[in-house]
């Protein structure tokens, strides 16, 4: 091997050992900053973080991509504690619950696991709501398990298929070898304000709560194996949704819909819209002005949809 080779592979694994580094330094920061902020119940064997605050009748909030129990404990939970024992869940791979499996978690895996937690923590049929991300967990939920759920709130859920190509950085992620290589680079040298600007375009046309961006622990979502689980997830979503849509049409729980119509993240047409016409039991609120994340700023709608679900619950 000739001199500049050699000083190019000791460059290259100076580089990988220094990402390395950092992104297992930034790993354990993360989680000493932001510590699991409630209890875990085990599945299988597998932990499940949950958070558990009042009490009434069951209700449980499922996060989106990129997200944890914080985005609900932020605020949204309080004002709910006077009527309903609410029940916040780290979906696989985000937040303090682990993995599945490196890849190949389906919504059908994830709504499994949570509803068997559920059971394990003794819910009774619970309103189950479900932001973004986890409106398509919530829609599996009632799909494959409609004797452990009462009704459905879906706020700028993400429920039918979208046309247009796959985001190019997380179908990269998802791949296997460069996938992770590719997670652990970003994991060690993401800029926090990059960080910063992507919360931002989260919440446009808002701006996000004061505070929102420290609390919600941005720093355990470029952990590598969070960076992979959601960058999985979210490849996968599209033709998951392809499959699960068409069987909506069997639900007759009540389901009450959220949507703001200035959300860029997850198209109103698409699929609120579409779920309201397709799911007879299904209503439509839009905000008019609302971007994708109304439990922040526009609470009071939100609350109000989960407390109509809750007055439409057939007695049993």
């Amino acid at each position: 091997m000739t001199k500049p080779l050699v000083l190019l592979a000791v460059l290259i694994l100076a580089l990988a050992a220094a990402t390395w580094w950092r992104a297992s330094s930034r790993v354990a920061e993360a989680v000493r900053a932001y510590p699991p902020e409630g209890q875990f119940v085990e599945v299988g064997g597998h932990p499940v973080h949950y958070v558990q605050k009042g009490t009434g009748p069951d209700l449980v909030l499922i996060h989106g991509a990129s997200g944890n129990t914080r985005d609900f404990t932020f605020a949204l939970v309080d004002q709910l504690t006077d009527r309903y024992r609410v029940t916040v869940f780290d979906r696989p791979g985000l937040g303090h619950t682990p993995r599945l499996a490196a890849r190949g978690v389906t919504l059908a895996d994830q709504a499994d696991l949570l509803v068997r937690a559920s059971r394990a923590l003794r819910l009774d049929r619970p309103i189950v709501l479900g932001q973004s991300f986890g409106g398509a967990v919530a829609m599996t939920w009632a799909v494959d398990h409609p004797d452990d759920i009462s009704a459905v709130v879906d706020v700028s859920g993400a429920t039918y298929p979208w046309p247009g190509d796959l985001d190019r950085l997380y179908a990269t992620m998802a791949k296997p070898v460069i996938g992770p290589a590719l997670a652990w680079t970003i994991g060690a040298w993401v800029s926090r304000g990059y960080i910063d600007r992507a919360i931002a375009g989260v919440f446009a046309p808002q701006n996000e709560p004061s505070g929102y961006a420290s609390y919600i622990g941005a720093p355990l979502v470029i952990r590598p194996h969070s960076l992979i689980a959601n960058a999985q997830q979210r490849t996968e979503l599209r033709e998951e949704l392809r499959a699960l849509a068409p069987r909506y049409g069997t639900l007759t729980l009540p389901i009450e819909i959220v949507h703001g119509d200035a959300d860029d993240t997850v198209s109103l047409r698409i699929h609120s819209e579409a779920l309201a016409n397709d799911v007879p039991s299904a209503r439509l609120t839009v905000l008019p002005g609302i971007g994708h994340m109304p439990h922040h700023v526009a609470q009071a709608e939100v609350i109000a949809a989960i407390d109509r679900a809750r007055t439409r619950i057939a007695p049993r």
